[in-house]
């Protein structure tokens, strides 16, 4: 998912993008779009340039990463800080992740790279 977030970065301030509450406002997946994206167009994984795969507001309406256990509940991954992806057109690239094999890890460093059309 592309929202050029990536681009505030390495600022923290600007990433974390905070109100004068201290509450986050960063932007996520909708539970409906990836429901869509994984039973309907069959994706294998998905990637966001920011930590979380839900959006701030909606973790802050709920408390639930419902996003984020739903990716987990289809036995695929998600590559988080993902950056460049201006640099892609809107369809038709081809992105690879050179992943490590870590056992019993909640994440770990990946090297992505994107095949134009």
């Amino acid at each position: 998912m592309r929202t050029d977030w990536s681009k505030r970065w390495p600022d923290k301030e600007a990433f974390s993008n905070k109100d004068n509450d201290g509450n986050n406002h960063i932007p996520g997946w909708g539970l409906e779009a990836l429901q869509f994206l994984f039973n309907e167009r069959k994706v294998s994984a998905i990637g966001h340039e920011t930590f979380d795969t839900d959006s701030a507001t909606d973790f802050r309406k709920n408390g639930k990463l419902d996003g984020e256990y739903f990716v987990l509940e289809q036995d695929t991954y998600q590559i988080e800080l993902m950056t460049n992806l201006d640099k892609l057109p809107p369809k038709g690239a081809v992105i690879f992740n050179i992943v490590p094999k870590p056992e019993k890890a909640s994440g770990f460093p990946v090297r992505s790279f994107a095949i134009l059309p």
